[in-house]
């Protein structure tokens, strides 16, 4: 049996290295994940961690090594398949033209999908977003409106695996726990595997079942029981301060 997400070898180049001694932003990347799971990506800022995420996307393409997806290469998959199966919600999150509801339909029409509308509702509702008119231009909406009116698009398509770029970080307390609420609800109904990169520790720890930290070009893969063992501040100044010479 095929495990569920498999990376093998990844490796980006770093085209504006300058004198940096490697020429890759990260290289040798592997990592299996045999189920569903919900697993923090940490680590210093400009690690790699965004680019990780859009590469698992397919919204980059990686230099060196692949990504098996039920055992199937994205070498040998349709973009737009993979594409379903494997979501990316941006930390800054990109309204399309038009109105709130042609930005929660609109997933749907690309992929050729029946839009859910009462699933729609429902997460609207949880996310503390029932107030907002439908026929409101997405433009206007606020930044953290928009932010999780793009959770809610990638969510319409219950995707296998779920890849969260920093998407709370312009959210406040209580929209932060709503979307935590949400996705750990979202995770054990849909099975669905969450990987979210943050640089809050304290949210890593409350949504995560397995770590992983980048950095100097490596993954390190950990249980978040036996990572989160230390203390945060502990933690924070290890792997989530800025490292010297990072990218």
């Amino acid at each position: 049996m095929s495990a569920l997400f498999e990376i093998h070898n990844l490796a980006k180049h770093n085209w504006d290295n300058g004198d940096q001694a490697s020429k890759y932003i990260f290289s040798q990347l592997s990592a299996e994940i045999t189920e569903p799971e919900r697993i923090a990506l940490i680590g210093a800022s400009g690690q790699g961690k965004s680019t990780l995420l859009r590469i698992l996307a397919l919204l980059d393409t990686p230099d060196e090594g692949d990504l098996l997806l039920d055992g199937a290469s994205y070498k040998n998959t349709n973009v737009r398949l993979w594409r379903m199966g494997v979501s990316y919600v941006a930390q800054q999150a990109v309204m399309l033209p038009g109105s709130v509801e042609d930005n929660l339909r609109m997933v749907s029409k690309l992929h050729g999908l029946a839009y859910d509308s009462v699933l729609a509702a429902q997460l609207l509702k949880q996310l503390g977003l029932d107030y907002l008119d439908l026929g409101k231009q997405a433009a206007d909406c606020s930044g953290g409106e928009k932010q999780r009116i793009s959770l809610i698009r990638s969510l319409l398509l219950r995707p296998r695996i779920l890849l969260l770029d920093e998407i709370t970080a312009s959210l406040d307390i209580n929209s932060t726990q709503k979307v935590e609420e949400l996705l750990m609800d979202w995770h054990l109904k849909e099975e669905t595997l969450l990987i979210w990169v943050t640089h809050d520790l304290e949210q890593a720890r409350r949504i995560s079942n397995r770590t992983w930290v980048m950095g100097r070009g490596e993954l390190q893969d950990h249980s978040s029981d036996s990572f989160f063992a230390e203390p945060v501040a502990v933690l924070a100044q290890k792997f989530i301060q800025p490292v010297k010479g990072s990218l």
